[in-house]
């Protein structure tokens, strides 16, 4: 009885960047920005996979789930940040914490997936053109999405009641910007080892069988680009590949740093920017990557604006 209240904690503090006080407005506004950019860049491409005709495949499909996946995973973090960094309150329950922290993983855990669907996707579309159709139809699309968003549910209840279920001592102050695993499993008391190493090896394994899935992907991908004769054909192959690629490189590059480095004090700050990469900036620059390397998107965009024009002047009218 006594052990169990000791170890109670009601709330967690979240230190964020409290350490640079004079910043708090500076930050705030940056965050504000970045989240608006999220919001209208990603809900611009959900709009124009949904209304262009000429964006209805498979691609565009999985694209315009990716940047409403990329508001969900935002929206669990930064508004929170925002408020905190505005109302200088940088306080969270216990139940709160768990909460963000189960969405965050279960939403880092769709993206994941929905990485490797995609990858897939080019897998076929590269690997397999004359079966594209066949394999890559409406029904197998929608099938994969939905096992992107469910498949992570189980995994990641329980490792939010795992961590949750550990004894928190001593100070409740978690030197983050959220709620997230390593600052929560740094302020665990007791000897527990083997429950930390179980939680790791949860993440690790449901974030790498993905990850091998992309890497797969790619290996063939590349074996069969080089094996092209045309110049022009290995190059619109690349272009089609090289946006998706380089966001994978960005979320996995950053998680996998911030899961892997060890817990130490000296290294708060840099888990602090790399949690910003693999949450904010990567959802930032998604539709960038996509629309600016891409002539579809672009065309899509360009399209959309006249009309755009046309319902603005005939509401003034």
């Amino acid at each position: 009885m006594v052990e169990r209240n000791i170890t109670t904690v009601v709330e967690f503090i979240l230190l964020g960047f409290s350490d640079i006080p004079k910043l708090q407005e500076i930050l705030f506004g940056i965050f504000l920005i970045m989240y608006l950019t999220i919001l209208l860049g990603n809900g611009l491409i959900i709009l124009i996979t949904k209304i262009d005709p000429s964006l209805q495949t498979p691609m565009y499909f999985f694209l315009g789930n990716f940047s409403f996946l990329e508001i969900c995973y935002t929206s669990v973090t930064l508004p929170r940040m925002m408020v905190n960094l505005w109302t200088k309150k940088k306080n969270i329950s216990f139940f709160d914490c768990a909460l963000q922290l189960c969405f965050l993983l279960m939403l880092g855990g769709t993206e994941c997936m929905l990485l490797a669907v995609m990858a897939y996707d080019r897998y076929v579309a590269i690997c397999k053109p004359l079966y594209y159709s066949v394999i890559m139809n409406y029904k197998v699309c929608t099938h994969l999405v939905i096992a992107s968003w469910v498949s992570a549910m189980p995994i990641v209840i329980g490792q939010t009641y795992q961590i949750f279920s550990l004894p928190f001592c001593g100070s409740n102050k978690l030197n983050h910007l959220f709620c997230d695993m390593p600052p929560l499993l740094k302020l665990a008391c007791g000897k527990n080892l083997m429950n930390e190493l179980t939680i790791y090896v949860d993440a690790a394994v449901f974030a790498m069988v993905p990850f091998l899935l992309i890497l797969g992907s790619y290996i063939k991908i590349i074996t069969t680009i080089m094996k092209m004769s045309s110049a022009t054909g290995r190059y619109k192959a690349f272009s089609t590949c090289s946006s998706h690629l380089t966001v994978v490189v960005l979320f996995f590059g950053s998680a996998i740093i911030t899961y892997s480095i060890p817990k130490s004090s000296s290294l708060s700050g840099i888990d602090k920017v790399l949690s910003l990469f693999y949450t904010i900036v990567t959802p930032v620059f998604n539709p960038m990557i996509y629309s600016l390397r891409n002539k579809d998107v672009i065309a899509a965009v360009k399209k959309l604006l006249p009309k755009c024009r046309k319902v603005k002047s005939s509401d003034h009218t």
